[in-house]
């Protein structure tokens, strides 16, 4: 709380009493988490200092009328005063003193506490962990947010059947955003040149920013797996050999081990290097001891497993109309900030500045470890809003934001079941090992990760899970200092995964197959199963995927909009359309059109 506030009600009413005040304030602060005021959260302290505004402008009504009662005493006789003094002396009792006192040290150690924990809050702020989808792998499980108790494994369970959907690694931009940054260059100059004629110094620039050029400068192709990227599958694939030992002991054929990749050159790059870690030591080539295996794909034109949304009309046509009302969304925050940097470093920044300034930041903080340049143009609470548009934005657009955005993996979480349906007729049957599939590993996109983790419903409370099986839309994602489960920098970083483990547990009374979800690698809840993160495999058909896959992949991306339930007639579309183009745009603000 300011400690203004505090000084200026002392004024008010003398120290002992307002340190009476602070003393009934401290027997409050305990109980306050109970309402949802957190100490460490920016509502507890805008609470604290509504109190105390609120206490000064009654204080204020207060002194007024006594303003006008000590006019009216002067004019009594004085034995009137004597007796008003006495009766003071009977409502203030002598150990008020000693609650003063009291209220003295309390306040102090809340001060104290205050800036301690403000003090370790700007340390331990780390900008990499709030980059949204561009948040490297390594740096996405040190968030420990949403705190899980999984499910202890039964002894009698073992693992019989693994599916992996994965997003590729660490990538470098690609050529469309490396032209932006070389934009921005100029812009920065012009920016520049134009504050210097206007009589600006410039000395509030940081010293990076005279003479900037991009690190991409020169360079002709893009959105390539980095080096960081590679590391990322290569240990990600040796993790998972090493955790479910039992699943990875046969010798490699391309009939248990199925390796499926998109024709998206990072993608089918993402699966080699999970190959090369997960087969280490088992071959013959190289001083890795490594061994050939093959990665299957199908053409980008027709991969409805893992590019459902390259072949999707429908979806195509709805992200479309989409994309403006997204940025109508994310403008009020970025006009915000984009008038804050003006004011801080004295340039004429645009919405498009901000924005690009705002990506430069992560792709350098991401791919070059450099977070005290782009990124340091921001604050902390500007970097927390700027990331919320983001995840606000792929909310819309790839998850919970319509059904069609996930509903579309259809054929993805076909295929899932039906390769968990053949591991139990394996196992039921007696099949030799070696002889049947036990993994099936695929590598993709965001666009892939994102809507299968909606499919499964992950990041979701009860409610809201009964929400998305009945086609309803789900509230967007609660903007900061709100806490909120959907971050892109969790649910889709690079690298991002979803494991489905197929266990069999013969002694179980109630199932004998059960299935465990691992959000990279660790066990997520299923809103769908109770909560739970181990599911009985019959209740995870029924109960979670069975209400999307009631429509083939055929209806929901080919049929007419129009048939479709919720769907919006041509009319209103085109009338919502024209509605955006009469409403005007501002050529300087930043494009809608979100990097795939």
């Amino acid at each position: 709380m300011s400690i203004w506030y505090w000084i200026l009600l002392s004024n008010h009413i003398g120290i002992s009493s307002t340190s009476f005040y602070f003393f009934c304030f401290s027997i409050a602060i305990p109980i306050l988490p109970v309402f949802g005021y957190h100490y460490r959260d920016e509502s507890f302290y805008i609470f604290t200092d509504r109190v105390a505004r609120n206490i000064i402008i009654c204080l204020n009504q207060f002194n007024n009328h006594n303003d006008f009662l000590r006019s009216q005493r002067r004019q009594k006789k004085k034995h009137y005063i004597v007796l008003w003094s006495s009766a003071l002396n009977r409502l203030l009792p002598a150990n008020l003193i000693l609650c003063a006192l009291m209220a003295n040290i309390v306040l102090m150690l809340l001060l104290l506490h205050r800036l301690i924990f403000s003090s370790i809050a700007q340390e331990t702020f780390d900008v990499r962990q709030h980059l949204s989808t561009v948040t490297r792998y390594e740096v996405s499980k040190g968030i420990k947010e949403n705190a899980f108790d999984s499910s202890k494994i039964p002894d009698q369970c073992s693992p019989i059947h693994l599916n992996l959907v994965a997003r590729h690694g660490t990538r470098a931009p690609t050529k469309k955003r490396m032209r932006d940054l070389e934009i921005l260059s100029v812009q920065l100059k012009s920016l520049m040149q134009n504050a210097k004629e206007k009589g600006y110094s410039l000395e509030k620039l940081p010293s990076w920013l005279t003479g900037w050029s991009s690190p991409w400068k020169g360079k002709t192709k893009g959105g390539e797996l980095i080096m960081h990227g590679e590391d990322e599958m290569y240990n990600l694939g040796i993790r998972i050999r090493e955790r479910f030992q039992e699943l990875f002991s046969d010798d490699y054929h391309p009939d248990v081990y199925q390796i499926r990749a998109t024709q998206i050159p990072r993608a089918s790059a993402s699966a080699v290097a999970f190959g090369m870690g997960m087969f280490s030591g088992r071959g013959k080539i190289g001083a890795g001891n490594h061994r050939a295996f093959a990665v299957l794909s199908e053409s980008r034109a027709s991969d409805i497993m893992l590019r459902f949304h390259d072949c999707c009309q429908n979806y195509k046509v709805h992200r479309k109309q989409q994309e403006p009302a997204v940025f109508k969304l994310k403008e009020p925050v970025l006009d915000e900030i984009t008038r804050s940097l003006a004011a801080r470093y004295e340039l004429n920044f645009t919405i498009k500045d901000t924005s690009t300034l705002w990506f430069l930041c992560k792709q350098e903080a991401s791919l070059l470890d450099i977070t005290n340049q782009a990124c340091g143009l921001f604050s902390n609470d500007e970097v927390n809003l700027l990331e919320w548009t983001d995840d606000l934005e792929m909310f819309i657009l790839k998850g919970y934001g319509k059904s069609l955005n996930y509903r579309m993996g259809v054929p993805l979480l076909e295929d899932v079941i039906s390769s968990m349906e053949a591991a139990i007729k394996a196992k039921e049957e007696g099949y030799a090992s070696g002889s049947y599939e036990k993994a099936r590993l695929r590598f993709a996109h965001a666009e892939t990760l994102v809507p299968f983790s909606c499919l499964i419903g992950l990041f979701l409370d009860g409610s809201e899970f009964d929400q998305i099986q009945k086609e309803k839309p789900l509230e967007y994602p609660l903007k900061p200092p709100q806490k909120r489960t959907w971050r892109g920098s969790t649910v889709a970083p690079f690298a991002g995964n979803n494991a489905l483990v197929l266990y069999s547990c013969p002694e179980n009374n109630t199932s004998k197959y059960f299935l465990q979800v691992l959000h990279n690698e660790q066990p997520i809840p299923m809103a769908g199963c109770g909560g739970t993160d181990f599911c009985p495999f019959q209740i995870f058909k029924e109960k979670i995927a069975a209400a999307h896959l009631k429509h083939s992949y055929d209806y929901l991306c080919n049929a007419s909009m129009e048939k479709q339930p919720g769907s919006k007639s041509f009319v209103s579309q085109l009338f919502e359309m024209l509605s955006w183009i009469l409403s005007g745009k501002n050529k300087d603000k930043a494009s809608p059109k979100v990097e795939l």
